[in-house]
C-alpha cells in the first residue's frame, strides 16, 4: 500500500518516527452529521460507507491512549455568523440554502457532536469552522506545547477536512502520516484518489494495525 507498509527495512523504522514522546493523534470531524444516519447528511449518503472508518479510528484512539499518545478531536462547530461569504455564495450557486436545513454542525446541536470515538475529560478539543484544523484556531500552538513533531491522522471525509489538515500540518513542516483504513469519503473513488494525492504530496500512508503493532512492540 505504502513505503511503511511494503519496502523492506522501513517498517523497522516506523516505530521511532511514531514514537508516542514525539506524536499526536488528529481525529477530525467524525460527527453526527457527518456520519450517522440521523446526521443531517444521512438523508441523503449511504452512512454505511464510513462505519468501517469509524470503527477503524475508535481503534486507533484506544491504542493511541494505552501507548500515552495524545489524541486531539477536531471538529467542525458552526454557527451563521462564522459562515464565510465565499462558502455561502458557493453553495447557492451550486443551488442549496446555506442558511437553512442544509447548515451542518451547528454549535448547541446534535449534529456537531462527536460520533464514534470521542473524547475523555481532558482530552483536548479543536474547534474549527474551516476545513482545515489548522485555520483560525490554536492546533498549531497546542502541538507545539506538547512538544509534537509528528502527526498520525484519521476522520472525515478523507478529500475535504483531512486533506485540507493534512496539507497544512506538512506545509507548517510536521510529519505527517494518515491511517488510510481510519479516513473514508462518500464514494469509495473520491477517497482513493485522495489518499494517492496526499501519498504523493504531503503524507506517509499507513493504517491502523500498523500502528498498533509499532506502539506494543
Amino acid at each position: 500500500m505504502n513505503a511503511v507498509a511494503t519496502r523492506s527495512g522501513v517498517r523497522d523504522d516506523f516505530a521511532a518516527w511514531i514514537a508516542p514522546s514525539r506524536t499526536a493523534v488528529l481525529i477530525i470531524d467524525i460527527q453526527v452529521d457527518f456520519a450517522s444516519p440521523d446526521g443531517a447528511l444521512g438523508a441523503y449518503v449511504d452512512m454505511a460507507v464510513v462505519q468501517p472508518a469509524v470503527a477503524a479510528a475508535g481503534r486507533l484512539v484506544e491504542a493511541a491512549r494505552t501507548a500515552g499518545t495524545p489524541v486531539i478531536f477536531i471538529g467542525l462547530f458552526t454557527m451563521p455568523e462564522t459562515d464565510s461569504s465565499s462558502w455561502k455564495e458557493r453553495m447557492r450557486r451550486r443551488g442549496g440554502d446555506p442558511d437553512g436545513e442544509s447548515a451542518l454542525c451547528r454549535v448547541g446541536q446534535t449534529g456537531s457532536d462527536f460520533y464514534g470515538p470521542k473524547p475523555l475529560p481532558g482530552e483536548p478539543v479543536v474547534k474549527k469552522t474551516r476545513y482545515s484544523g489548522f485555520v483560525g484556531t490554536d492546533l498549531d500552538a497546542r502541538l507545539k506545547a506538547l512538544g509534537v513533531d509528528t502527526l498520525i491522522a484519521a476522520g472525515l471525509t478523507t478529500e475535504c477536512c483531512v486533506d485540507s489538515t493534512v496539507r497544512d500540518a506538512f506545509s507548517l513542516d510536521y510529519h505527517v502520516f494518515v491511517a488510510a483504513d481510519a479516513c473514508a469519503a462518500y464514494e469509495p473513488d473520491i477517497h482513493a484518489a485522495s489518499l494517492k494525492v496526499m501519498d504523493l504530496n504531503s503524507a506517509i500512508l499507513t493504517d491502523t494495525a500498523a500502528i498498533a503493532h509499532a506502539w506494543s512492540a
